[in-house]
């Protein structure tokens, strides 16, 4: 079993080296200049449109903020906790920057996989919208070959990234603070995973809706609380953080020290496990949401790789620098990761810390489990037909119960290769199609720009 972990470990490294690493960087920047910086310049619009009242002639089924929670739900999972303390764990502070710099890019290739996904969608056997790279792959290109092998990738990466990996980390967490029993602990996840979604979208928008927003404030507050009594060490955590990005770290305490390709590798493949930009999963959210325009709903659904990756990962990233927890050792002489290194670092400053943690990775799991259930759901049925719907959603809450107690370094190391294998079609697919990103865009931000306009007409009346 070492054996074949080590050798999972190192493909995973290959599949996440220099060429994946420009290609992500490089779309984002590619469609950042093509766009003029579009997640820049209508920030204020789209964080507008999140909470904007549905257009008479929209269609889909969702609403457009279930649509988001649902995106924000299955991108701020254990990725925001347990992802950015092990990229820091192995790549230093530095690999902070370069979350940031993926995720403003991101941003920009958030807004075309949903510009697209919503472009390209098709009502199903059930009725509901159904959008996605598949659609705008074999519709868009008519390349059905690749639309396959996203889908293949795509439901792999359901099984390990939203299901076991999700789901150990809450077994794990539960059973570290209130010693319960993970097979217990699978049981009830269970359970509740599959009284979801035996409702399908509907009732996994619903849930998101309400679980999203506490599990975010949550957890941004308490954070929010740490950085305030700790703001002299802030300072110095930036210039840390922006010196290491550039040099990679030197060993400090535990930490053995990291080469900058190595910081910059974790800041990258983290910040997409955390906003799923350029991995076009959650643009099958975006394609079930009730929208007048493609352009709307992927000005809104870009919104979430700020959510989850300039906010809540920067939160993580800053208490544990702040707190000095990157480096720290256990009482058996280990290096902390993960969940250990932030429920540390939370400790050190709130009389229950590890408290706030757990039950923030708990609801970020969980709704994570439940988002990429839908979205393997979608990918199954785009490979199989309406007819492995119910099977896979069996299959899918059956699953969860192992995951809750099995060793998960495999696991993880799987999702990470399947996360970058479904980039590489996705990518190449929003490149082909740029010009009809193009051409969109150009037709919504008519109507934007008159929306701002009036807008700013009635605040002056």
């Amino acid at each position: 079993m070492e054996y074949f972990n080590s050798m999972l470990s190192e493909f995973r490294s290959q599949v996440w080296g220099p060429p994946l690493l420009a290609l992500l960087l490089g779309t984002g920047l590619y469609l950042t200049f093509l766009l003029r910086g579009i997640q820049f310049r209508y920030l204020g619009y789209a964080l507008k449109q999140v909470f904007a009242r549905q257009k008479a002639n929209s269609k889909g089924d969702i609403s457009h903020f279930e649509a988001l929670m649902t995106s924000l739900a299955g991108a701020i999972g254990t990725g925001t906790i347990v992802g950015v303390a092990t990229a820091l764990a192995i790549g230093g502070v530095g690999a902070l920057f370069w979350m940031w710099v993926t995720a403003f890019l991101g941003m920009a290739t958030k807004y075309a996989e949903s510009l697209l996904a919503v472009k390209y969608r098709q009502l199903d056997k059930w009725g509901e919208m159904v959008g996605g790279p598949m659609q705008y792959i074999e519709r868009g290109l008519g390349w059905k070959w690749m639309a396959i092998l996203f889908a293949l990738f795509a439901s792999v990466a359901a099984i390990g990234t939203g299901n076991l990996v999700q789901v150990n980390s809450i077994a794990d967490a539960v059973n570290n603070v209130w010693s319960v029993n993970p097979w217990y602990t699978g049981i009830a996840l269970a359970l509740l995973t599959g009284l979801v979604l035996i409702g399908g979208v509907k009732a996994i928008g619903h849930v998101a809706g309400v679980l999203v927003p506490i599990m975010a404030l949550l957890y941004t507050f308490a954070g929010i609380y740490i950085l305030l009594i700790n703001i002299h060490n802030i300072p110095a955590a930036f210039a840390h953080i922006i010196q290491s990005a550039f040099s990679g770290q030197a060993a400090v305490g535990g930490f053995a020290g990291s080469t900058l390709l190595l910081t910059i590798q974790m800041g990258v493949s983290r910040s997409v496990f955390s906003n799923e930009a350029g991995l076009g999963i959650s643009s099958l959210a975006a394609a079930a949401a009730k929208t007048d325009s493609p352009g709307r709903q992927a000005m809104i659904t870009m919104t979430g790789a700020l959510i989850s990756t300039v906010i809540v990962c920067t939160i993580t990233g800053l208490v544990l620098s702040v707190t000095g927890s990157v480096g720290l050792q256990d009482e058996t002489g280990a290096t902390l990761n993960g969940a250990a290194m932030a429920i540390k670092a939370f400790n050190s400053a709130i009389p229950g810390g590890q408290f706030v943690v757990t039950i923030g990775l708990i609801l970020f799991a969980y709704t994570t489990v439940i988002a990429w259930a839908y979205y393997g759901e979608k990918c199954c049925e785009y490979l199989l037909g309406e007819k492995a719907i119910i099977p896979y959603r069996i299959i899918y809450t059956l699953i969860v119960i192992p995951g809750a107690a099995i060793n998960m370094e495999a696991a993880w190391h799987v999702a990470d290769i399947t996360n970058g294998l479904m980039v590489i079609p996705n990518l190449i697919a929003l490149v082909a199609l740029s010009r009809v990103i193009t051409s969109e865009t150009q037709v919504f931000l008519k109507l934007a720009d008159q929306e701002i306009a009036e807008s700013k007409k009635l605040h002056v009346s």
